[in-house]
């Protein structure tokens, strides 16, 4: 009997702290499609927040606590464009010049996907068993798409969901101006950004706003929110998993 794939979860620190439901769904779609899941109990930060704010040290300690955590899996699975882009794109680069880091931060990085892109790219899961009535639009975060070229993987998954129609946005590439802590550092522009998007959203009349990256999504859902709307924000892997009868991110429920 051949062995199942041992596949290693990141979790991500949004999705512990704001919506362990995103954790949950995505244990479910892994295990489903046939993977042995773990989820390391020493994990934290991926070192991105540090990284983006110029602590290369800070940044480093973390990543080399992920690599000793997740090296040993098959894979290393992440419901986040932003955190597998760091793991993938940034970490060989946090040990330039050190070749027994640099070779294990570039193993860890072959083998570590964002969610949709290891379900339909490594596993070939194709129509998965759920259903959702209505209309859904999708946000594409910056890091999935342009780091790691995640858009039709999970556009793919949801054409199967029973029930569900997705309407684009006009410009669904556009970034939501979350950013980690540039929206800290530059609210006023970050607010701007995030107005655009969230009239796109509106504009598509969809009732569910999906996403595969938990801070753009509590960031336009904070924003539709505050402007009365009635759009729905879930992530991708809750609707995928059929894990829905909760209460949305921002509270709403259908």
């Amino acid at each position: 009997m051949t062995p199942k794939p041992r596949v290693g979860l990141f979790v991500t620190c949004l999705v512990d702290f704001f919506r362990p439901t995103v954790g949950f769904a995505a244990v479910k779609l892994i295990e489903d499609a046939g993977c042995e899941v773990f989820v390391p109990a020493g994990q934290t930060c991926c070192g991105q927040p540090a990284y983006n704010s110029g602590d290369r040290a800070g940044a480093r300690a973390l990543a080399e606590q992920v690599i000793a955590l997740f090296e040993g899996f098959d894979h290393v699975v992440i419901p986040s464009g932003s955190c597998a882009g760091m793991i993938k794109v940034h970490y060989p680069s946090l040990f330039a010049g050190e070749p027994g880091w640099t070779l294990r931060a570039e193993r860890l990085a072959a083998k570590t996907h964002e969610l949709t892109a290891f379900l339909t790219d490594v596993l070939g899961v194709g129509p998965l068993p759920t259903a959702w009535e209505g209309t859904a639009t999708y946000h594409d975060s910056c890091s999935g798409l342009r780091e790691l070229g995640v858009k039709d993987q999970p556009r793919k998954l949801l054409a199967a969901v029973d029930g569900l129609t997705v309407k684009e946005m006009r410009d669904p590439e556009s970034c939501c101006g979350f950013g980690g802590t540039f929206c800290v550092k530059y609210d006023e522009i970050s607010n701007a950004i995030v107005d655009r998007k969230a009239a796109d959203v509106r504009s598509t009349g969809a009732d569910l706003l999906l996403g595969g990256d938990l801070g753009c999504l509590l960031n336009i859902a904070g924003k539709l929110k505050r402007e009365g709307s009635t759009v729905e924000v879930r992530h991708v892997a809750e609707v995928l998993a059929g894990m829905t009868a909760g209460p949305a991110i921002g509270g709403a429920k259908r």
